[in-house]
């Protein structure tokens, strides 16, 4: 279920942060690559936190 809700959220914030750089640019909002790039950027993060060790929990 995370994994679905990052890949949700990657693509919201992916249209979110593309739409605000192509308006302040002057460019023009392209819908898929804003998609390709929210989910590949997306997809990098959960390969990312997949490679990390797990830090184990301290004994008290």
């Amino acid at each position: 279920m995370k994994y679905i809700m990052t890949i949700i959220w990657g693509f919201i914030l992916g249209q979110v942060s593309f739409y605000i750089g192509s308006a302040l640019t002057g460019g023009s909002y392209d819908f898929t690559y804003a998609t390709i790039t929210g989910l590949f950027t997306t997809l990098i993060v959960i390969l990312i936190s997949a490679l990390l060790p797990k830090q184990l929990a301290e004994a008290k």
